[in-house]
């Protein structure tokens, strides 16, 4: 009897790999067809640059002068009441930023000296210095911050784009996720980039920047007609299968899989394939310098990949969780990301890109402003920190909330994750409210149950 294992063992080759060849004949239509959003869309592709561990706000983008004055001394009560009783909510020894503030572009918007080459940028940043949330924790912090939810079971952000938008684009994934520098405690959680209880189709394809996508080439002796009565064999046991059991999300998806699979194989070596690229290209990106190549490479690739229409751009870089020393590793953490993320805006606006593209900077929580410990770090803190948007529609040169004298908590227009997800969804389109998936008879949206809005001060 011939089984789907049985083909498998006989021709010798993974099913992933068989994947990449499904569309020998190109016999069917796009698998997730273009789907009309909900108002003129800002931006055509995001790029979300997810760093993870928690980089100070204190030390970014909300300078606070006053932490000088009181360094050493406890939160003044009248702040100190307003501050969530969460765990890490230290009360005790408040620690000045090692690093000066200064204002740039015509907007004048203060930036710290870590990041210089994103300051050459302000008058394209959208900052939010009033982010919140109640979650201390990174990896609940991390759903918190891409899913909506602390439990990692909704939906990640580039799926509900995915799901309200599809994609016209059969040749690459219209959603990838690198993850780079997993250094730390803070593993990469993989409901940012899941699809959640949206159909499995709608999940990111998780990539390697240094290695492309895996098991890419035709096995060694198999031909093109070799290939295709496999697939033809594969397909109608798959659908025979699929028939006998009824509806299946994860069978549904791989066999969707197989069909974009196979024009990824002309496509995705050549997307990759970053020698075509100036070298003067290379060296904006710092791609000549081992501190700055690894999110170099990245943040080179999202610009090819939103360039060849890719809808959702992930990029999670990890290592700013900084319990002791923050001030060697939020200076490691900036050498590793500034030129590539200055690179990247820059090579964006030149390339008439920047428009068309929302970029979105953030982590999953902020820190306090009091020192951990005797160890000159600063604790999780998600009652306030910053975030910031540049490109597809949004305004620049501009700040959104306000938090208190010593940056401890939102003292004016807080922002939930879900608000920041409704304003990236509306900036593609999609309204946010009109997203709807039937879940098990409940009918859900990207906002969850805690609901949210768009910040509509990004755009006006």
């Amino acid at each position: 009897m011939i089984t789907r294992r049985n083909v498998l063992t006989a021709t010798g080759c993974s099913a992933m790999t068989l994947a990449l060849r499904a569309l020998m004949a190109d016999e069917t239509p796009p698998t997730m067809p273009v789907q009309a959003p909900h108002r003129p869309p800002r931006a055509r592709s995001v790029i979300s640059l997810f760093m993870s561990g928690g980089p100070s706000q204190v030390d970014t983008f909300d300078p606070k002068p006053e932490l000088a004055a009181l360094a050493g001394k406890d939160v003044p009560e009248s702040i100190a009441k307003t501050v969530p009783k969460i765990k890490r909510a230290g009360l005790k020894n408040l620690m000045a930023s090692p690093w000066a503030f200064h204002r740039h572009g015509q907007s004048g918007l203060p930036i710290s000296e870590l990041f210089p080459n994103i300051a050459k940028h302000a008058d394209d940043l959208c900052v939010i210095r009033s982010m919140t949330h109640r979650n201390p924790i990174h990896g609940p912090g991390e759903c918190v911050a891409l899913t909506g939810d602390a439990t990692g079971h909704r939906p990640s952000l580039g799926a509900w784009s995915l799901y309200g938008l599809g994609t016209a684009n059969r040749q690459l994934p219209a959603y990838i996720t690198m993850n780079l520098h997993t250094d730390g405690m803070q593993h990469p959680q993989a409901a940012g980039w899941s699809s959640g209880f949206l159909p499995a189709r709608f999940q990111a394809t998780v990539v390697d920047p240094n290695q492309g996508i895996q098991n890419i080439e035709m096995p060694e002796g198999v031909g093109n007609e070799r290939r295709r009565q496999e697939l033809s064999v594969i397909r109608k046991l798959n659908r025979r299968f699929m028939d006998s059991i009824g509806q299946h999300s994860e069978l549904e998806a791989r066999i969707r899989s197989y069909e974009t699979a196979f024009l990824m194989q002309t496509s995705a070596p050549e997307l990759f394939d970053i020698d075509s690229e100036t070298m003067e290209t290379m060296q904006l990106y710092g791609l000549g310098d081992d501190a700055t190549s690894t999110v170099g490479r990245g943040c080179l690739l999202a610009r090819r990949m939103v360039e060849r229409g890719v809808r959702f751009v992930q990029i999670r870089v990890g290592g700013w969780d900084a319990h002791g020393n923050i001030a060697g590793n939020h200076k490691r953490m900036a050498k590793r990301t500034d030129q590539p993320i200055g690179g990247l805006l820059q090579d964006l606006k030149r390339r008439g890109l920047l428009d068309s593209t929302l970029v979105v900077w953030g982590g999953e929580f902020g820190r306090t402003p009091t020192m951990e410990g005797r160890g000159k770090g600063r604790d999780h803190s998600p009652a306030a920190y910053s975030v910031w948007l540049a490109g597809g529609g949004v305004t620049g040169g501009k700040i959104i909330g306000e938090t208190d004298p010593i940056g401890y908590v939102v003292t004016q227009r807080p922002v939930k994750p879900t608000d920041l997800h409704a304003t990236i969804l509306s900036a593609t389109g999609l309204d946010s409210d009109r997203l709807i998936f039937d879940h098990h008879g409940l009918k859900e949206t990207p906002l969850g149950v805690t609901g949210g809005g768009v910040v509509q001060e990004v755009f006006s």
